[in-house]
């Protein structure tokens, strides 16, 4: 299951969503704005995304996951719009029968959103400067 939403992120219910009798492991990752950057200090992120494009990255991303790690469960869901300090931003838990296949899955995955996926953050400071930091450019396939 991925998701791009507004709303704020259930930990619990993802934890649900990841249960699976045959898994033996469960790996939760979960990335939070924090109240500083480059030794400036932010009071809260704007995330925006390229929506069908991002939900088409995390399909893939899903996909390869999922046949690599032999992964009995994914969801990953990632938050747009403004976020204050300690607001989660992006929540993955993955199952499998095995804790390593869950650890490597789930770094896999973190590494490939923040990479992969159309997902740009600007950062607002206390004093309201606002920084676009990089982010992941639409690729165009020919």
């Amino acid at each position: 299951m991925i998701s791009i939403t507004q709303e704020p992120i259930d930990i619990s219910k993802m934890l649900l969503i990841s249960e699976d009798s045959s898994a033996g492991a469960t790996v939760l990752f979960i990335g939070s704005v924090r109240d500083h950057n480059d030794s400036k200090k932010v009071s809260e992120i704007y995330y925006e995304a390229y929506e069908k494009m991002a939900e088409n990255t995390l399909s893939e991303i899903e996909d390869q996951v999922s046949k690599k790690w032999r992964v009995k469960k994914f969801v990953a869901i990632h938050r747009i719009g403004n976020l204050k300090v300690n607001e989660i931003s992006v929540a993955i838990a993955i199952s499998t029968e095995h804790r390593q296949d869950a650890f490597e899955a789930c770094r896999y995955t973190i590494e490939s959103i923040k990479t992969r996926t159309p997902i740009w953050k600007k950062e607002i400071s206390d004093s309201g400067t606002a920084t676009w930091k990089d982010g992941v450019l639409p690729s165009v396939k020919k």
